[in-house]
């Protein structure tokens, strides 16, 4: 599949991959300051962005995908960040293609199934919009109010709804796809073997992705692997400490 992508900087080559419902623009404040030392390309997976879209959806399609990304437009081992969806797909990619990876940096999520009825619950109330008499951004915002509480959460979603051609809103997210194949992301991939490289897990310490009970299943497949916690973080650790995060990650590759 033809990812769409970014690419920013000169130097090493590093892919950025980011996690379910979002896109290559989540990412651009951090990589815009590792790109002072590398070449950083940010795809849009599938599904997402301004990627094409596929009923097909799992892990094993994704970890495809950034394997034909890699060998076309880098054709060189590269690093690799992958947040949540993103680190899932970096990690399977790394224990199947090895060859293809330098050092791994896994955010906020483990090699495990996860748990969580209120991906679902998005995807249900985005699907609930009739887009057809939207207005406005604000308009969809209120809709969603009713049953999304939180606000940032709220704005992340929305951040995929913009105006076509024709003026008319439009999701750049495959609603459909994601909604039939969220229990398989969620579940996340049959890992096996080993990566020798150096892995780096760093976590927020204000989320539970990764515990500290997830280190000896971890160390399975990636038996040099560390864990980081950034303590003011959530989940979404990009958006909530760039700065700790990009201090962590340049130590990281500078090793």
């Amino acid at each position: 599949m033809k990812l769409s992508y970014r690419k920013l900087g000169q130097g090493p080559p590093l892919v950025i991959l980011h996690g379910l419902f979002g896109m290559s623009d989540n990412w651009l404040t951090i990589a815009r300051r590792i790109a002072k030392k590398h070449t950083v390309y940010i795809p849009d997976q599938r599904n997402h962005g301004r990627s094409p879209h596929s009923p097909e959806f799992n892990y094993s399609v994704l970890a495809e995908d950034t394997s034909e990304f890699i060998q076309t437009h880098i054709k060189a081992p590269v690093h690799i960040i992958g947040h949540s969806m993103g680190g899932k797909t970096g990690m399977l990619l790394a224990l199947t293609q090895p060859e293809l990876l330098g050092k791994l940096f896994v955010v906020d999520i483990a090699p495990k199934s996860y748990h969580r009825p209120l991906f679902k619950t998005f995807l249900q109330q985005l699907l609930t919009i009739d887009l057809t008499g939207l207005q406005s951004r604000k308009e969809a915002d209120e809709r969603l109010s009713e049953k999304i509480k939180t606000p940032a959460i709220r704005q992340f979603l929305l951040k995929n709804l913009y105006r076509g051609d024709d003026l008319r809103f439009q999701w750049r997210i495959n609603l459909n796809s994601l909604y039939q194949n969220i229990d398989s992301i969620l579940s996340g991939s049959d890992f096996s073997g080993r990566y020798e490289n150096e892995v780096l897990f760093v976590r927020g310490g204000m989320s539970d992705y990764i515990k500290e009970t997830d280190m000896e299943l971890i160390r399975r497949y990636f038996p040099k692997a560390h864990l980081h916690t950034i303590p003011e973080a959530t989940h979404w650790v990009h958006a909530d400490a760039p700065d700790a995060l990009c201090s962590v990650l340049r130590d990281f590759l500078d090793e």
